[in-house]
């Protein structure tokens, strides 16, 4: 509590300064006072810009380099030796807070002190940056009355903000101060801010709100990010969406929209640098046009709040001693500082750090409920206490992601072992409340030696060998290499094109044909998704649907395609007359499945296009249907209750079940085309897959048989009393206008003559 105090004070000396000099200069004094050392000294870009102890002189700013560089831990000045310990500074000039003791080492809780100290340090001193630009900026436009006023009265508001801050007012106050300023200086009806939940990082929460009717409060609790919308996209792409003309646009949330949001704005806000949340302004009572100066004046306020939410929860992890309250392990802070010096230290061999990631933990807690979550983290925590030895050192960095330091460590090979027997440890059933639960983890591993690694860049190297042992399955561990590097890269970018082409409109639909075996006949159609990217021409699904469900834009295109496809197949059907209606089926992902307002999605989709509700089919794949929630089923049968038909796809790949089929109100199966492939080749294929035929009919389910590619499994398959039927066989997945001509061959329009 006492670290918490000096902290306080800190930021409270700091954030009275008027200028960036003047807070330099206080930061040294406070500090040097704080830690009881003999001298404090604030370089700057290279330069000594401050000190105490000694004139600045006669600092050696190349000594505290070298320190900083990890060669050396203490200085000389005029003969007298001094242990030196230094923290970083970031932002737009780099440097570092450093102390100096004629007598005695710092401990670990005075070196993250001094951390903390830096932090605040960092941020002031961008605060005190971004109001002088402010002020240069509105020197520049001096002409310009209107605007000059404009950003006097954001100077002020912000002055207001950073006062509060100092004053240490409780964070909802500051947060609600800010919101109301940004909405009144932006002249919008509607603005707020928008936070993760601590505890499951998928989930949002509206903590301040300016114009937001109580209702509409009460709904924007622990919502999902990939349902937000713009503020979503903010959150999840970490830069500024600004929607000039909300209805119309693609990423248009149709709750939000039918409630007349006209523009929308919003920008990330940030916690040491990291995402927790978004801030955004909206207007009902007409369209607005976001200027740079307006996008301008709401990072100016986000940058205050991410100011006053580090700020808090810096001296709340300060107040809890270093440690994680639930499992017990070292916090983030510790581990941190930890690796550091044990890199710093190390004589021989190198360091190594484990990144340890429980699969599957969100299912588990969604399931079981927050308290079976919480008895699970600290039986992994136990778990991993006991694989490793005296010296190293388990942290819990947050959610369901946990930390192993391993120093003294004489080459990689040596961790490959630990790894192994955590992923081991994992694999054994965990009893939460008597009930039997497993879960297994994924692991990322680094090794550095003295010198060549920092802190930082050691932890980086482990999140992407654990980015890596997700990929390849999970429940296993990768150790870093270089080209993981490169391949997260194209993840990155990948995501952003995707990001990119849900705002672009770059998809396009392709309908597969489903016909009567015994007649031929076309009675359905399944709507598949294509990316048409500008730069690199079709992307198959197999290559993005897997991001899209990762990043939440499976959402917005998942919505899409039902939509489309519903219009399209309404569309047909009237061209049809009196022929049979054609249904169309279309596939739903998990993470559409976890939307409570689904059955009502799938029920616009429906009103809009006219499409009765008999000719959709949602198709589900079992492994989802395995790993349902009780909300899972309840969905599925609101959907039911509309007269729509559910199927399950790849049937016989997963999780085969009698009692998941007689559970789910399921209508249709569809057998997997590698069941399919060897119909004809192999007796036992064919007498597998004549076995799920003859199992749909005894359940009074249809069956439909994918991947036909030959008259030969067409005939055992329609001999076999199987109904329907797709592939290749029949046709490709083909454009809409192709489709279009398939269906209605008299109105084929002649091909061009080859000239």
């Amino acid at each position: 509590m006492q670290a918490t105090q000096q902290l306080t004070e800190f930021l409270a000396v700091v954030a009275d300064r008027p200028d960036e000099a003047a807070a330099q200069h206080a930061a040294v004094d406070c500090a040097v006072r704080a830690l009881e050392a003999d001298l404090a000294v604030l370089v700057v870009d290279g330069d000594v810009v401050a000190a105490v102890g000694l004139p600045v002189e006669r600092i050696p700013a190349y000594a505290l380099a070298e320190i900083a560089a990890g060669r050396r831990t203490s200085m000389e000045v005029d003969g007298t030796s001094y242990t030196v310990a230094l923290a970083p500074l970031g932002g737009s000039s780099t440097g570092v807070l450093a102390l100096g003791r004629r007598d005695g080492m710092f401990s670990v809780e005075e070196v993250t002190l001094l951390r903390g100290m830096a932090r605040v340090l960092e941020l002031s001193l961008q605060a005190l940056q971004l109001i002088e630009a402010e002020r240069r900026q509105a020197a520049e436009n001096s002409r310009l009355i209107d605007s000059l006023q404009r950003r006097q009265r954001l100077f002020d508001e912000l002055s207001t903000v950073q006062r509060a801050i100092a004053r240490r007012e409780p964070l909802r106050r500051i947060l609600n101060l800010t919101t109301t300023s940004a909405a009144e200086l932006l002249d919008v009806e509607l603005a707020g801010i928008i936070l993760l939940d601590t505890d499951d990082p998928a989930l949002t929460s509206l903590v301040a709100s300016h114009g937001v009717p109580a209702e509409g409060v009460s709904r924007m609790q622990r919502v999902p990010i990939a349902t937000l919308g713009v503020a979503g996209l903010a959150i999840m792409g970490d830069e500024l969406v600004a929607v000039d003309d909300y209805a119309n646009s693609p990423i248009a949330v149709p709750e939000v929209a039918r409630a007349k949001l006209k523009s929308v704005m919003a920008v990330p806000v940030h916690e040491n640098g990291v995402v927790v949340g978004a801030m955004f302004a909206g207007t009902v009572a007409a369209r607005r046009e976001w200027d740079k100066a307006a996008q301008e004046m709401l990072l100016a306020f986000a940058e205050h709040v991410s100011l006053a939410i580090t700020d808090a929860r810096t001296l709340r992890e300060m107040s809890q001693a270093f440690h994680d309250n639930l499992t017990g392990l070292a916090s983030r802070s510790l581990f941190v500082t930890r690796m550091e010096t044990a890199l710093a230290t190390t004589r021989s061999g190198g360091v190594a750090a484990l990144l340890v990631d429980l699969d599957r933990f969100k299912v588990i807690n969604d399931a079981l409920g927050h308290n079976a979550g919480d008895q699970l983290l600290i039986a992994v925590a136990e778990r991993l206490r006991e694989c490793l030895r005296t010296d190293d050192t388990a942290a819990r960095l947050g959610g369901d992601e946990f930390a192993v330091l391993l120093p003294d460590i004489a080459d990689v090979e040596a961790v490959v072992p630990v790894a192994q027997r955590i992923v081991t440890a994992m694999r054994d059933p965990f009893d939460l409340d008597g009930r039997e639960t497993f879960v297994t983890c994924s692991i990322g591993v680094a090794y550095g030696e003295n010198g060549a690694q920092d802190a930082q860049e050691l932890l980086v190297r482990a999140d992407l060998a654990m980015f890596e042992a997700k990929k390849q399955g999970k429940d296993q561990y990768a150790v870093f290499e270089p080209a993981m590097r490169e391949s997260f890269q194209r993840h990155l970018e990948m995501e952003a094109d995707l990001r990119r082409a849900v705002l672009r409109h770059e998809f396009e639909l392709r309908f597969q044909p489903i016909v009567r075996l015994r007649t031929g006949e076309i009675s359905g159609l399944e709507a598949l998704v294509r990316w048409q990217h500008p730069d690199r021409g079709m992307i198959p699904p197999l290559d993005f649907i897997p991001l899209a469900e990762e990043t939440g834009m499976i959402v917005p295109i998942g919505e899409w395609v039902l939509r489309e496809a519903c219009r399209q197949a309404a569309r047909w059907n009237t061209k049809r007359g009196g022929d049979q209606p054609l249904t169309v089926s279309v596939n739903l992902s998990a993470v559409q499945l976890d939307r409570a307002d689904l059955p009502d999605v799938v029920r616009s989709a429906l009103a809009e296009s006219g499409l009765p509700a008999r000719c959709l089919v949602i198709e589900l794949t079992e492994s989802l249907i395995v790993d349902h929630r009780p909300e899972t089923l309840r969905r599925l049968e609101a959907i039911k209750e509309l007269g729509v038909r559910l199927a399950i796809d790849d049937f016989g790949t997963g999780y085969s079940s009698l009692a998941y089929l007689r559970m789910f109100p399921v209508d249709i199966i569809k057998i997997d085309k590698s069941f399919v492939d060897d119909v004809g080749d192999m007796p036992t294929a064919t007498a597998l897959t004549l076995g799920i035929i003859q199992l749909g009919q005894a359940l009074q389910l249809s069956t439909i048989a994918e991947g036909i590619e030959d008259a030969e499994q067409l005939s055992e398959l329609a001999d076999g009393n199987c109904e329907l039927g797709q592939g290749y066989y029949f046709a490709e997945p083909l454009t809409t206008q192709a489709m279009h001509d398939l269906l209605f061959p008299a109105e084929r329009r002649p091909e061009l003559p080859v000239t």
